[in-house]
Parts: C-alpha cells; sequence; structure tokens
C-alpha cells in the first residue's frame, strides 16, 4: 500500500502551490479519497498509517503561518485536519453489528406468569421484596406491592 496516498492529491498539490484547480473542487476530491480510503477493504493497520501520516502532514503545514491572503487555503487545511481526525476516531470506534436482524424480526409475546407455588412462599416473596427495599428504592407500600 502506498502510504503516500493521500499527499499526492490536487489538493496538496495546490496547498503546496503546485496544483491549478479550485480549491473547493481538489478539497471535495480529497476527502472522497479518505472516504474510500477508510471504507475500503484494504488493512485497517495500513490505513491508521496513512490517516497518521496526512494529520501530522497538515498539522505541521507551513501554509497555517501564513499572512492574509493565504487565509483561504489555510482554512481548507484546517477544515482537512479535522475531517481526517474525525475520520481516526471513526475508525478507533468498534462497528457492532445489530444483534437482531431487521428482517427476521419475530414478535414473540410474553406468556403471563403464574403462581405455582404455595400461598406461604409467595407471601415471604413480597415481604422479602418490601423489606430489602428492591422497589422503587424502598418507597414501595405493602399494599400496593401485594394487593
Amino acid at each position: 500500500m502506498n502510504y503516500f496516498l493521500l499527499a499526492e492529491t490536487d489538493f496538496f498539490r495546490l496547498i503546496n502551490e503546485a496544483g491549478d484547480c479550485n480549491m473547493e473542487t481538489a478539497y471535495t476530491a480529497f476527502a472522497t479519497q479518505v472516504i474510500e480510503l477508510c471504507n475500503g477493504g484494504m488493512d485497517m493497520n495500513l490505513t491508521v498509517i496513512a490517516l497518521a501520516y496526512i494529520e501530522i502532514e497538515l498539522q505541521h503545514h507551513p501554509v497555517r503561518n501564513l499572512s492574509e491572503e493565504k487565509r483561504e487555503i489555510a482554512a481548507y487545511v484546517s477544515k482537512a485536519l479535522s475531517f481526517v481526525r474525525k475520520m481516526q476516531k471513526f475508525l478507533a470506534t468498534p462497528q457492532v453489528p445489530p444483534l437482531i436482524s431487521a428482517n427476521n424480526a419475530t414478535e414473540t409475546t410474553a406468556s403471563l406468569l403464574q403462581w405455582t407455588g404455595n400461598a406461604i412462599d409467595l407471601v415471604e416473596l413480597i415481604y422479602g421484596i418490601d423489606v430489602m427495599g428492591c422497589i422503587n428504592n424502598g418507597n414501595m407500600p405493602l399494599k400496593q406491592l401485594a394487593p
């Protein structure tokens, strides 16, 4: 993989004063290439290295410290740097697929609970829940817990 792939774009040629295209067009093409790099089937480690390299290049690019006439270029360099950093955060966040497929969603209704033990066990259970304060932080009257 070419680690310097992003530095070989029209955007970099333009900010290095070697290109002759529109800054907005060059920036858009650069952002598109970053997205393709992140979403492509390439090795994730190589993608991370390429993004780290381009982040450093943008962060320390001399155009950021130049005069007012270079303000537009400096703004695009800052935008590109912010975009690269956001994509790095995106790649660092684990992408977990949904646990349940939306296509196979079947609604199953829970069956009603029915007490099958004896009455004394039920009374002891309700009293234990009341004493331990497990329902509503202990703010549940016993009469409401067992009507």
